[in-house]
């Protein structure tokens, strides 16, 4: 038969390629074959038209696929295009008010000037807008608590002041900076500016229907992580076929600093007459009237204005989701300098409002299948385990009297807090406390911290404490932190600070959408030295959840919390998680008082012995600061209660020392995202070691380092030795395990995954592999006679463990003024990352 020829397939002979295409898509030509011989109603079709048929299917599969994508985001896109629109319509509305407002305020002020003198007139004149952001509030009469006619009017007005905030111009909202709204974006979300307490709104597109977005939304515990607890004390049924829910809400306190909050509000849920779903809530208080609600114990009473979701029905499929969170958290009731915490409607956005879209962008792709995890974990486990290292975090900050947390006495000094708690059965889940079964086991105890940063990027603080463990872990500690997983006395009673070093490998196990979070398995390798260390050099696991580590994230809060696992990681593993949290503290822009809140920082600087000159806030160009939250758990037997409480304050001292020291390395003198290019060291004495090094370089060799010549200005040498593209460095003049690193220009840095500051820990010989360490150790004399030495190509291992290739490396004395060795310096060229 001629290839050639065009072919017509009976039904049966279609439906039999069909069943093997299911099965196989591209067969072989020897499968081809065989399906020839074994299926009879093919027998008279040629090879090669078998295989064009394939060819042709595999291209009309394609094609399919691709139809539907392009109809897809076609369908968003029309969606998201209604959205804009829709919000250009409520902008214009808002323009139309502010124009008004204008004009009336001219007539007020010309009228005023124009017919009295009475000084008393500079306060009658208030604008329709000013009445609009800032309400007085409405005094109802008492709304009998029992009445579900009186319930449904307060649920009426929420919904109509929800819609007017979600849809309306209620609120004066401005676009959060670098929230690009798009068909695969959250969308649009803005922050409130000039109105009571602080709000935040979005509005977006998921791929969900709206009932099930509601029953997501509705289930807050699941995807707000500052939520303790939700309990529903009442539902009432309304005659529209609505539900009005009486409801205790209570969160976690986000720094050791000031206690926590909760609420006590009505959720109304109802139906529009377009469709849309409304879930919408506020606080019931004197004002609104209706029941009165738990007493607050161990927080402070906040308040939720008309807050809620609108959930709109798209065309397709899927669901417009807009979403308004309105709340004040009595930001008085807490010392001033903490109040930007409380006043940043940025921070609301990011930890509330915009933490509920991810969560449902999250669900909704997980359900199409489009995220794919590794290690057979399903998504509904990983999700599991970062909410139990959050929520495990949270109840180590916040000390819950009625969670069983009773406060220790001090040692005479208040920087750190030692919390104990003897029935970890009321805050660890159930079906994961395996700890409390132990024979003897005494309790877990927390000792916890907070401290005030100056000019420190979140991001990349917790950035640099998740890649340079070592910088502020213990090894000892986190032995016994891991030998009290097992079911037996504890191997480590009491840890022994710098037993030995270990190294880190950090490996994926899961990420959000937006990559904003991920959860990772971190593996601790140990490294004996003595033989009564070999026990102790096992390796450990730890199960860690980062978040927050992009820079460009207005308001983001980052985070590093993490809990030791043992080697089988069930899905079941009882975890005791640690860490730390960092919150930048942005003060209104509309506050007049911003400057003297940030002054007053003092008061609580002194227990980091910081110091601070009149007037200092006022002369700098940019000032931030973040409030860094420090927490770590230790589980401990009856009779080692009092040697693990010193342990732990000990090493919580250690860890805020460490920290410390890592943010005045880190600090810039303007915002991290703007350092361009990256600062480098001006002392004098760095000019002159640069100096140093390029001038004996020259001497030994023949050949000239920098484009500029030794003798120039010092600074220039630095600069360009500072910025050259290949690795350089210098250490002392030894060659033994002390021969450390003393200077490393950035490149040195980059390759090494270290700072300055850390630099100073590195040992020679632990950056060289076996056979770089020989080829050193004999060219040593050379270099010491001679004044220099080429290296071969060979391998390097950065701090971080990863191995580095460089393609040659050159070693040469450096000598000072008056000619005697002062250190070493290498230099690695074309070096990379295997």
């Amino acid at each position: 038969m001629d290839s050639s020829k065009y072919v017509r397939y009976t039904p049966e002979q279609v439906e039999a390629l069909e069943r093997v295409y299911a099965e196989c898509p591209k067969p072989t030509s020897l499968k081809r074959h065989q399906l020839i011989r074994e299926c009879s109603i093919l027998s008279n079709i040629d090879p090669k038209q078998i295989k064009v048929w394939f060819q042709n299917r595999r291209c009309r599969e394609k094609q399919r696929k691709e139809a539907s994508h392009l109809q897809t985001v076609n369908r968003k896109l029309t969606a998201m295009n209604k959205l804009l629109m829709e919000e250009n319509d409520r902008l214009q509305k808002h323009v139309s008010h502010l124009v008004y407002d204008n004009g009336f305020m001219r007539q007020q002020l010309h009228t005023v000037n124009s017919t009295t003198t009475d000084t008393c007139c500079e306060s009658v004149v208030v604008s329709d807008q000013q009445q609009q952001q800032n309400p007085i509030p409405q005094h109802h009469p008492q709304r009998d608590a029992n009445s579900p006619a009186g319930l449904l009017a307060i649920a009426e007005e929420t919904l109509t002041e929800f819609l007017g905030k979600a849809t309306g111009t209620a609120v004066d909202w401005v676009q959060m900076i670098g929230m690009k709204p798009g068909p695969e974006s959250i969308g649009i979300v803005a922050v409130s500016r000039n109105c009571n307490g602080v709000a935040a709104r979005a509005c977006g597109l998921v791929s969900l229907e709206p009932m099930k977005v509601a029953e997501i939304l509705k289930d807050r515990p699941s995807w707000y992580r500052d939520c303790r607890c939700l309990d529903i004390l009442n539902v009432i049924p309304t005659g529209n076929g609505g539900t009005i829910e009486l409801i205790y809400l209570q969160t976690y306190a986000p720094t050791t600093l000031a206690p926590a909050r909760d609420f006590w509000t009505l959720r109304y849920t109802t139906s529009l007459e377009d469709g849309s779903l409304v879930i919408c809530e506020r606080s019931l208080t004197s004002n609104t009237g209706g029941p009165v609600g738990p007493p607050a114990t161990s927080s402070v009473r906040a308040k939720m204005l008309p807050s809620g979701f609108l959930i709109r029905p798209c065309e397709g499929g899927g669901s417009i989701i807009h979403i308004v969170d309105h709340i004040d958290l009595d930001a008085c009731s807490v010392p001033e300098v903490l109040r930007p915490l409380y006043e940043s409607s940025k921070i609301l956005a990011q930890k509330m409002t915009m933490a509920a879209f991810r969560y449902i962008r999250q669900i909704a792709q997980e359900t199409s299948g489009e995220i794919q995890y590794a290690g057979g974990r399903q998504p509904a486990v990983l999700r599991a385990f970062s909410q139990r290292l959050c929520r495990g975090f949270n109840n180590a900050v916040s000390g819950f009297i009625d969670d069983g947390w009773t406060i220790m006495g001090s040692d005479g000094v208040d920087d750190v807090t030692i919390a104990v708690n003897s029935s970890p059965s009321k805050f660890l889940d159930a079906q994961y406390n395996t700890l409390s079964i132990l024979p003897t086991f005494g309790g877990v105890l927390c000792a916890r911290a907070s401290m005030l940063l100056q000019d420190v990027c979140p991001a990349l603080l917790v950035r640099f404490l998740r890649e340079h463990r070592s910088e502020w872990a213990d090894y000892g500690v986190d032995a016994y932190s891991s030998a009290s997983l097992k079911a037996s006395p504890y191997a480590v009673p009491c840890a022994r600070p710098g037993v030995f070093p270990s190294s880190q490998v950090i490996l994926p196990l899961a990420q959000t959408v937006e990559h904003e979070e991920f959860l990772e398995v971190v593996r601790l390798e140990g490294h004996a030295f003595s033989p009564e260390d070999i026990a102790l050099s096992r390796d450990m696991y730890l199960l860690q959840l980062c978040s927050g580590v992009e820079e460009n994230a207005t308001g983001a809060c980052a985070q590093l919390v993490f809990a030791h696992i043992d080697e089988s990681f069930g899905d079941d593993a009882p975890l005791l998680p640690s860490g730390f949290s960092v919150i930048p503290l942005e003060p209104k822009s509309d506050s007049p008082s911003a400057a003297r809140t940030l002054d007053l920082a003092s008061t609580l600087e002194a227990r980091t012995g910081g110091t601070r000159l009149a007037g200092e806030v006022e002369g700098r160009s940019y000032n931030h600061r973040s409030v860094l939250t420090i927490a770590f758990q230790f589980a401990f037997e009856n009779h080692y209660r009092e040697n693990v409480a010193a342990m732990a304050r000990q090493y919580v001292r250690s860890i805020v020392g460490s920290v410390q020291r890592v943010a005045m390395a880190i600090a810039p003198s303007r915002l991290c995202s703007q350092l361009t290019p990256k600062s480098f060291p001006g002392s004098p004495e760095a000019v002159t070691l640069a100096r140093w090094i390029c001038r004996s370089y020259k001497n030994h060799t023949g050949g000239e380092l920098l484009q500029v010549e030794s003798q120039a200005a010092g600074d220039a040498v630095l600069k360009q030795l500072w910025h050259h593209t290949d690795s350089i460095m210098c250490c002392s003049v030894k060659m033994n395990d002390s021969a450390v690193f003393s200077f490393s220009n950035q490149a040195g840095l980059d390759m090494l995954e270290t700072t300055l500051i850390a630099l100073q820990d590195i040992m020679l010989d632990k950056i060289l592999d076996e056979a770089g360490r020989k080829v050193l150790l004999s060219e040593f004399p050379k270099i010491m006679q001679q004044g220099f030495a080429y290296l071969p190509a060979g391998l390097c291992v950065s701090s971080m463990g990863r191995p580095v290739s460089y393609e040659q490396a050159v070693a040469w004395k450096v000598l000072n003024d008056d000619n005697s060795s002062h250190c070493l310096a290498f230099m690695f060229t074309n070096w990379s990352f295997i």
